[in-house]
């Protein structure tokens, strides 16, 4: 008969910037400080863990702004092209001592 909502109280801490912001965002939508966080759980929440996932969607979001794949390396190269130019970086550091 009643759309009953049982909920737990819970207590965070907020930065005072957080605070503010929420409380304008709240303001602006109509909405409690204590909806937007529920609604801000939920889609953490709602989200799987894994990074594969993280990225396939963000590259989706980036799709859906301009029309356009988003020029994203994968991973393991972008990591492997920091550390052969923090070699070479090294390198010459060493080169320079002697």
């Amino acid at each position: 008969m009643y759309d009953t909502y049982i909920m737990k109280r819970t207590q965070i801490y907020l930065e005072i910037e957080q605070d503010r912001r929420l409380g304008k965002r709240a303001s602006a939508s109509g909405v409690t400080k204590s909806t937007l966080v529920r609604q801000a759980i939920d889609a953490f929440l709602d989200v799987p863990a894994d990074g594969a996932t993280h990225l396939a969607r963000f590259r989706a979001a980036l799709d859906e702004i301009d029309g356009s794949r988003a020029p994203l390396p994968d991973g393991r190269i972008y990591v492997e092209e920091i550390r052969a130019g923090d070699i070479g970086r090294q390198t010459e550091i060493d080169r320079r001592r002697r």
